[in-house]
């Protein structure tokens, strides 16, 4: 399954738009947060999760999604955000904390929902599989259309809840699918000394599903096999679990010194950021020119700087609103 050429350029598009964020919200991340590092210090207190290098799991996926379907993702959510169509502007001011944002600044960016799209995520490893397979089941039992698509990095497929997940999503057949993002790094721990065998897609066959396996971080390749999958789900076919070989080009949070990883790896893997790799290809198919390159270009760097301004010209709610739609 082919992507046509205009989907090829929406997924580059949608990669460079996640990059441009990133690259603004990292800048603005560390302001405040020097001399001495401080997480709680700056215009984005707390944690930053970073997922620079990780787009073509996010673009190759939601290529093939629709509003009504449902999408689970993880702590590092914003390319999955970004290509499922959350809105930037409030997802930025969320990010900030602000009164404008997804959840009025009260998730940050960890805890992003917009359910205009069907979107979430948690803070919580593994907790992404529960929900999708809840999501898959309610979509079967009120007969409506749609499916499931639940994000997680490959050390939470060592939780127990996504083997017992997984084992529901077989018992009962239902239309969703497993996204295991494979950067090789639980935090600092490498999937090798975490997990007793090389893929995880390997385990699908004990929850009577198909299992695929995706090498090289290649976004043609993810939307061709994810595409059949889908399809198989949205026929009545059952899950797929799908493992996305990808590389984390940052650490795991902003602020980690990165002191595990072995020498050389990280600049290795800049050789291999896909979103050069993703533009080459199109040039060379002749999808793009230099001249359309750059306009998209331009067109993501406004997208992003818009964003990023309305979250800062955004109010904070009054401290009297913490408690608000906290029960809801």
């Amino acid at each position: 399954m082919k992507p046509s050429q205009e989907q090829q350029v929406w997924m580059y598009k949608h990669m460079l738009v996640s990059r441009f964020f990133e690259e603004v919200i990292e800048k603005i991340y560390m302001e405040g947060k020097s001399p001495a590092f401080n997480m709680a210090n700056g215009p984005i207190p707390g944690e930053m999760h970073l997922s620079n290098g990780q787009e073509p799991c996010a673009v190759g996926v939601c290529a093939h999604l629709t509003a009504e379907d449902v999408v689970t993702s993880t702590h590092r959510p914003h390319h999955v955000a970004i290509a499922k169509g959350v809105d930037l502007k409030a997802m930025a001011a969320e990010i900030f904390g602000k009164k404008t944002g997804l959840s009025g600044g009260r998730g940050g960016h960890m805890h992003i929902f917009d359910p205009k799209v069907n979107f979430s995520c948690s803070g919580i490893i593994g907790q992404s599989v529960g929900p999708a397979v809840g999501a898959a089941l309610s979509r079967v039992m009120q007969k409506k259309s749609g499916i499931a698509v639940a994000y997680l990095g490959e050390g939470a497929a060592n939780q127990g809840a996504f083997h017992e997940a997984l084992n529901m999503a077989g018992v009962w057949k239902l239309p969703v699918i497993f996204i295991i993002e494979d950067n090789s790094w639980g935090i600092s721990v490498s999937k090798r000394a975490s997990t007793a065998i090389d893929r995880n897609s390997d385990r699908a066959v004990a929850y009577g599903m198909p299992g695929e396996f995706i090498a090289g971080n290649d976004p043609v390749a993810i939307f061709d096999v994810v595409g059949e999958a889908i399809a198989r789900a949205r026929n009545g076919e059952g899950p797929t679990l799908i493992e996305i070989e990808t590389s984390r080009l940052a650490g795991h949070f902003m602020g980690d010194g990165e002191t595990y990883r072995p020498a050389g790896e990280k600049e290795a893997l800049q050789k291999i950021d896909p979103i050069p790799v993703m533009k080459q290809r199109l040039l060379d198919e002749g999808i793009l020119t230099d001249a359309t390159d750059a306009a998209l270009i331009e067109e993501a760097h406004a997208a992003v700087d818009a964003a990023i301004q309305f979250a800062r010209d955004s109010e904070y709610a009054a401290p009297e609103e913490a408690m608000e739609k906290v029960f809801v």
